[in-house]
């Protein structure tokens, strides 16, 4: 087995493949090669092929795959879901983190490798969004901890957060041998784009954070594998 230490691909860095359609994803992947061992496909490509994407790279390139669909409904429709999505033999699914939607998801993943990952709160939102939503009042970090905290009380494998909060999730005792995946995360040379609440790799992994997410600072670079490597090499730097 190849040492990770000595491999460009660190399965540490998922790369959000946030472009149109599952040929955009292809010619993505190919760019990255080997430097790159996880994907995120989310919600934006679902109509333009991302199941099949997901499918190919995982059964024919060998990759990891987090499936990001956020899935929130009444608990029979989100089993259902997850029980189909779970023959597609991927790593990780999103669901909102409320517990009836983390239960049903977990039953409908039963007896696969399929882990649930519950949204606590997007890191495209601050407090006036939240206001804006009627959503309790507080401070974004605490609402964020006790979601995840009941999250992992329903039974979810691990939480979607912002670096942020990752070191207060990771001290909770719930937490232990779940998984924290964070978005938000930025090289300290990128922009913020539409996050809010966002951390450098290195800072991430300091927290106690599993997972970096990471899309736009990759696949807008002028060289996507480099700047992957790059990521990478801040990580285990850390």
């Amino acid at each position: 087995m190849t040492d990770k230490a000595l491999s460009p691909a660190d399965d540490r860095l998922i790369v959000a493949m946030d472009v149109p359609n599952a040929l955009a994803g292809l010619e993505l992947a190919q760019k990255l090669g080997d430097s790159v061992s996880f994907y995120k496909i989310g919600l934006g490509m679902l109509t333009g092929g991302g199941l099949a994407l997901a499918n190919e790279l995982k059964q024919e390139h060998g990759k990891r795959i987090f499936l990001d669909m956020k899935l929130f409904d009444i608990g029979a429709t989100v089993e259902a879901a997850v029980r189909g999505i779970a023959q597609y033999d991927l790593d990780f699914l999103t669901v909102h983190g409320d517990p009836h939607v983390v239960r049903a998801a977990v039953q409908g993943a039963a007896g696969t490798d399929l882990k649930i990952l519950a949204v606590t709160i997007l890191t495209s939102l601050d407090r006036a969004d939240l206001d804006a939503s009627l959503i309790r009042e507080g401070e974004i970090g605490k609402l964020v901890e006790d979601r995840a905290a009941r999250a992992f009380e329903a039974g979810a494998h691990g939480v979607i957060a912002s670096p942020q909060e990752a070191a207060a999730i990771r001290a909770l005792p719930e937490s232990a041998g779940r998984l924290i995946v964070t978005p938000g995360v930025r090289p300290a040379s990128a922009t913020l784009d539409d996050q809010k609440r966002i951390a450098t790799p290195a800072a991430a992994i300091r927290d106690g954070v599993d997972h970096i997410v990471v899309g736009r600072p990759i696949w807008r670079a002028e060289d996507p594998a480099a700047a992957a490597r790059a990521i990478v090499a801040e990580m285990r730097n850390a």
